[in-house]
């Protein structure tokens, strides 16, 4: 394969890379624009990798992932189509960027769990403040005859 940006090994984080060997290309004709070579140019790209079998994961990642992409895998492989250029390069270039994406998302860390707090006092009396004047007003509003 010529040495470009669609081509090699695919950095996702930091501590994990795809090697190129493990990336499998199917091209085929794309829908769309392409004028007279629409016809001949395979330039829909699909990019296929078994997430499960990365190596440089470690075991809680490969749990993370599998939950994460669970459906996304078919056969525990996930494909990512890119169709919406109109040369192959590009598509294959756009693939990379999203199956990276796809996996930087899936192994990112869950977010820390929310810690519950007491509403300061300030915040609560200014809250049962605002019940109160909302409550005189509504009072106000009444007839004079009925209050």
């Amino acid at each position: 394969m010529p040495a470009d940006d669609a081509s090699g090994d695919l950095p996702v984080t930091g501590s994990l890379v795809v090697p190129a060997a493990a990336l499998s290309w199917r091209f085929s004709r794309s829908s769309g624009p392409g004028g007279q070579g629409v016809n001949t140019a395979d330039s829909r790209v699909e990019l296929s990798v078994v997430p499960l079998d990365l190596p440089g994961l470690t075991d809680a990642q490969r749990q993370r992932l599998a939950g994460r992409l669970a459906a996304r895998l078919v056969d525990g492989v996930l494909t990512i189509a890119a169709s919406e250029h109109r040369q192959q390069l590009r598509n294959r270039q756009a693939a990379r960027e999203r199956l990276a994406a796809v996996l930087r998302a899936a192994l990112a860390p869950p977010p820390s769990t929310r810690r519950r707090t007491k509403p300061t006092r300030g915040s609560q009396e200014r809250r049962i403040q605002a019940k109160k004047q909302r409550g005189e007003l509504k009072r106000s509003r009444r007839r004079w005859d009925q209050g």
